[in-house]
């Protein structure tokens, strides 16, 4: 406010902007009202050392640096592209509790955070410290769990012909550079500063992807409860035990549905020795095709596909994942669990409003 010499109070030109509504601005105030940020704020501080910047200025809050991550996913922002977005946005900068007054975190602040805060494992635990926050409000199901994987490219493709492992369709081939590149033209125009190591080859649906494999377990909202990351020819059955092992029990008490890949004898007999229910498609075997009966449970959990289906398909719509600019397997889950937070804060306003009704 500006108070002129006849003491009238007319509204400053900023004053003005930040009193605008936007649906940005909405959208972080529904956030901000669902959201105990102290919470949040206390698991940052067990593991992120403030350290001055660059230009020598004071640190920033961890828990400011960490709704950066946030707006640079919800928006597909780079570190850098996310520094300038938070500077040129007054509804962002609120969100992250910054005046107009004070110094934006720049984008080396962004990236050392969440490489320490990728190193001590901490976004696993706010992961699940936001779900508990959403579960207050009713918006977490505890009616079961859909787990799924999908695939996350990586752009640091290898080069040249040598030979590499590739897995198809839950087999393993040997294929050289030469014949990945004359059976996917796509890959050529992939480039990136050098190759990443810890990433690998699938063949799926006749194509080749390099990168990394995600499995989630949601529930009936489609609201993720646990990520966990793979090299992308690692076979599907192997990533449901570390998964469930992450997600509280009420969660998964109820049951698990999943389609075939998962079932193999160790995650059956896991179900079983948890008292988890096995809502996994039953398998054909080689001289023992399925019966009447499991072909119709097969199609029953078939059906339920959807609701994982749709959070994969909201995640790429909403904010491009399925593609990682990061290198390595820590670095490319630390993305998936973002992914998650934000795909979680994004559907919260509207299912609040759906319950209300």
């Amino acid at each position: 406010m500006i108070r002129t010499k006849n003491n009238t109070i007319r509204m400053s030109f900023s004053a003005l902007y930040m009193e605008r509504k936007t649906r940005s601005a909405e959208f972080y105030r529904q956030i901000n009202l669902l959201i105990d940020w102290k919470s949040i704020e206390t698991i940052i501080n067990r593991y992120y050392t403030k350290a001055h910047n660059l230009r020598g200025e004071k640190p920033y809050s961890g828990l400011v640096l960490f709704k950066m991550l946030l707006i640079g996913i919800w928006n597909g922002l780079s570190d850098e592209r996310c520094e300038d977005f938070v500077n040129d946005s007054v509804s962002a900068m609120r969100f992250c509790g910054l005046t107009l007054e004070d110094s934006i975190p720049d984008h080396s602040t962004l990236s050392r955070f969440r490489t320490e805060m990728t190193k001590a494992r901490a976004f696993e635990k706010l992961l699940k410290a936001v779900n508990k926050e959403l579960d207050k409000n009713n918006l977490i199901v505890n009616a079961g769990i859909k787990v799924d994987a999908s695939v996350t490219a990586s752009p640091n493709s290898p080069k040249g012909k040598k030979t590499y492992r590739i897995a198809e369709d839950r087999k393993e081939d040997e294929l050289s550079e030469e014949e990945v590149t004359k059976q996917d033209t796509s890959l050529k125009e992939i480039t990136g500063n050098g190759v990443d190591k810890e990433a690998r080859w699938l063949k799926k649906g006749g194509k080749l992807i390099f990168g990394f494999k995600k499995h989630e377990a949601v529930d009936e909202n489609g609201m993720v409860l646990g990520v966990y990351t793979t090299t992308a020819n690692e076979h599907d059955s192997k990533g449901l035990i570390p998964l469930l092992e992450k997600i509280p029990r009420k969660h998964k008490k109820k049951g698990v549905w999943a389609d075939k890949g998962y079932n193999v004898p160790a995650n059956v007999i896991y179900l079983a020795e948890n008292k988890i229910k096995n809502r996994i498609q039953r398998k054909a075997y080689r001289n023992r095709p399925l019966t009447y009966w499991e072909k119709v449970f097969n199609k029953k959990i078939s059906e339920t596909r959807y609701v994982v289906e749709r959070t994969f398909g909201s995640m790429k719509r909403w904010f491009g994942a399925g593609l990682t600019r990061y290198k390595g397997l820590e670095k490319t889950h630390t993305l998936h669990l973002l992914e998650a937070i934000c795909h979680n804060l994004k559907r919260a306003p509207g299912l609040v409003w759906a319950n209300a009704k």
